[in-house]
């Protein structure tokens, strides 16, 4: 079972910068990489996952979505949810 957690973002977005460093951390914390990318210069993207806002964290496992934050995503929540897939 692969585990990948992706986070949409696009410059300029207030929310993506303030989910940055909280990244950073479960990152840290759990031993995993989160993957940035910009939903505005990755265009299919937003048509493959249903991106309406930013930043949209989303978990994957075995290329199928089991979770889907919008918006700014607390630390703890967000790792209690990685947590269940690794």
């Amino acid at each position: 079972m692969a585990v990948k957690v992706i986070c949409f973002n696009q410059e300029g977005c207030m929310g993506c910068e303030e989910q940055i460093p909280i990244n950073q951390e479960v990152e840290t914390s759990l031993g995993i990489e989160i993957e940035e990318i910009d939903a505005v210069h990755n265009p299919e993207y937003i048509k493959t996952f249903g991106l309406r806002v930013t930043p949209t964290i989303v978990i994957l496992e075995d290329d199928e979505v089991k979770e889907r934050f919008e918006g700014v995503v607390h630390r703890e929540e967000l790792e209690s949810a990685i947590k269940k897939y690794l």
